[in-house]
């Protein structure tokens, strides 16, 4: 341990450091860091918890990257037929970092209960469906059991529970039109066995999914021919790459699309939160440096006696600077320190009781999701440490520019 940082640490022990002028000062310094530190870490923690809960969702309801006809690719609805005679199906050998591909197909149809009715899209899926994604999703029953035998289980979602009035158990007939619109319109009777709420009021608000065999068959499809194919991929933060890669990979026939592409709006949205959490980071951090400057320019202007005395020792500028640094660095780590365990404790509080709900119309969630990112926190705290030291070289200078006699001398 060096005498710069041994006198560091008995400028902050000293007994008549408490009843100094700067004793409050630094107080508000300290608290100002934790402030700080709260605000950045539960920004970050926030911001980026809602990025990733919104693309969960999409993902879940989309895949990462959707394939179909060039006809089809604007519409929510399949057209067109897609042979599942691919040579990315039903593995992605060309691309690499695809974890699954699936075949589904969409048609549009009318909800009609004793009471009710209301358009939807009939998702169909197969076998091959990842139903991980929506399980966590699911409030009441199951998910759907596609199995070699076509069944009429499907699952909605509580939006149109509520509005249709059904529940686990029921039955209820949807209308599908023919293509074209000419004759009568194709019955088919579910079996609600499961309701899921997303919280995202787009998808709530117009899928039922079941056995895609119903949506062949209305079509007149054969066995082989889909709608689409949902891709997922290994790392979202590389879609824009992944969706290139797959788009060029395909037949000619083919058009692929990320979400983010789809759904453009809602990740332009996503994208602010990226700028928000980088302002909250700035103003923090000149908030935390200004009061760390005014700080340390009172505790040398209270300790300019001392700093002569060490002139006359023999002690240089730097040496006698880096004593206010390590007595500044010492009052940073600590307003790091209560800043984390305050802003960590409230986090793990939101994630395990969800204290803060959201309204989902607008946030597409009902409660604020937060996540713990590790890097972040820690590159956050090292940030802070190194900008506020950086800076307070600056007022640190003033000690060049006392004199050893007049500051022994002053009162």
């Amino acid at each position: 341990m060096n005498l710069e940082y041994f006198i560091a640490r008995r400028l902050v022990t000293a007994k008549n450091h408490k009843s100094s002028i700067s004793a409050p000062i630094i107080k508000i310094a300290i608290v100002a860091i934790a402030v700080g530190i709260i605000m950045m870490v539960i920004a970050i923690a926030t911001g980026v918890g809602l990025q990733e809960k919104i693309r969960e969702k999409i993902s879940a309801f989309n895949g990462n990257i959707i394939i179909s006809n060039y006809d089809d690719n604007q519409s929510e609805v399949s057209v067109e037929p897609v042979s599942i005679n691919q040579p990315f199906y039903p593995k992605f050998k060309d691309v690499q970092g695809i974890s699954h591909i699936q075949a589904v197909a969409s048609k549009a149809g009318i909800i009609r209960t004793e009471r009710a009715f209301e358009g939807v899209i009939f998702k169909g899926v197969g076998q091959d469906y990842r139903w991980d994604a929506l399980k966590e999703y699911i409030t009441k029953g199951r998910v759907p059991v596609i199995s070699n035998k076509l069944n009429e289980e499907v699952i909605i979602s509580a939006y149109l529970a509520n509005k249709l009035e059904l529940k686990v158990g029921d039955k209820f007939n949807t209308f599908f039109m023919k293509e074209g619109g000419n004759g009568m319109p194709n019955l088919r009777r579910f079996e609600l066995v499961g309701i899921y709420n997303s919280g995202f009021q787009e998808f709530d608000a117009t899928y039922i999914i079941g056995d895609i065999r119903h949506v062949q068959r209305i079509n007149k499809w054969n066995k082989d021919q889909v709608g689409a194919f949902e891709v997922f991929v290994d790392d979202f933060t590389g879609l824009d790459e992944k969706g290139l890669e797959v788009y060029k990979s395909i037949p000619s026939t083919l058009n692929s699309v990320t979400i983010k592409e789809k759904f453009v709006n809602i990740f332009d949205w996503l994208a602010l939160f990226d700028v928000n959490i980088i302002t909250i980071i700035i103003i923090m951090i000149i908030v935390a440096t200004i009061n760390m400057v005014v700080a340390l320019l009172v505790l040398i202007l209270e300790r300019t006696q001392m700093v002569g005395m060490l002139k006359a020792l023999g002690a240089n500028n730097w040496s006698v600077r880096k004593i206010f640094l390590y007595n500044a660095a010492y009052l940073i780590i600590k307003g790091l320190l209560w800043g984390n365990a305050i802003s960590l404790g409230l986090i793990c509080i939101q994630k395990y009781f969800g204290v803060i709900q959201l309204r989902p119309e607008n946030y597409y969630v009902s409660e604020a999701p937060v996540v713990i990112d590790v890097p972040a926190i820690l590159l956050i705290n090292i940030g802070t440490i190194a900008v506020c030291l950086t800076l307070l070289l600056i007022p640190s200078y003033i000690i060049t520019k006392i004199s050893p006699v007049r500051a022994i001398r002053f009162e």
